[in-house]
């Protein structure tokens, strides 16, 4: 099939002036957390197979330095009429001079598609997976592996496991 001619599910690009006034702040920061900011989406796509609609978002914001995550999930939950928990934004970069972002968000259609599909990180990121926190960091499993290399039979087992602290 062309891929010019696929089926694509399309809406039309989204602005909304957004007042993000009811975020609390800190009394002495300088950046003005009252100002409005407008999101824009475009790249609109429904995404079946994956159960989720994906877009682009543009951020301006002239008179703040960036907008945070879990502003922008409430306020595209609010205007795309889904729960905050499946907003998913991700990837936002700050163009030069400031006042406007641009970064990617999903909206996934109910929790079992967002736990099949998402990333392990992003899941840990939004509090749908707990991360293992008794791992080994990864030069020390490196580490441990290459001192197993160089030993044959049993003593490959003990060069594996954490030196002791004795000696």
């Amino acid at each position: 099939m062309d891929v010019s001619r696929r089926p694509r599910s399309f809406d039309a690009s989204l602005t909304a002036v957004v007042d993000l006034s009811s975020t609390s702040r800190k009394a002495g920061s300088k950046a003005d957390s009252s100002a409005p900011v407008t999101l824009r989406t475009r790249k609109f796509i429904t995404n079946r197979l994956l159960a989720r609609r994906q877009f682009i978002v543009d951020v301006l914001h002239p008179s703040r330095p960036n907008v945070s995550k879990s502003e922008l999930q409430e306020k595209l939950a609010a205007v795309y009429k889904s729960q905050k928990d499946r907003v998913v934004c991700f990837g936002f970069r700050t163009h030069f001079g400031g006042g406007r972002s641009t970064g990617f968000a999903l909206i996934y259609d109910d929790e079992a598609a967002q736990k099949k599909f998402e990333p392990k990180y992003r899941l840990i990121r939004s509090g749908l997976a707990k991360k293992l926190e008794n791992k080994a960091g990864r030069k020390l499993r490196k580490e441990r592996k290459n001192r197993a290399k160089k030993l044959r039979g049993t003593k490959k087992l003990k060069a594996a496991e954490p030196p002791k602290k004795g000696k």
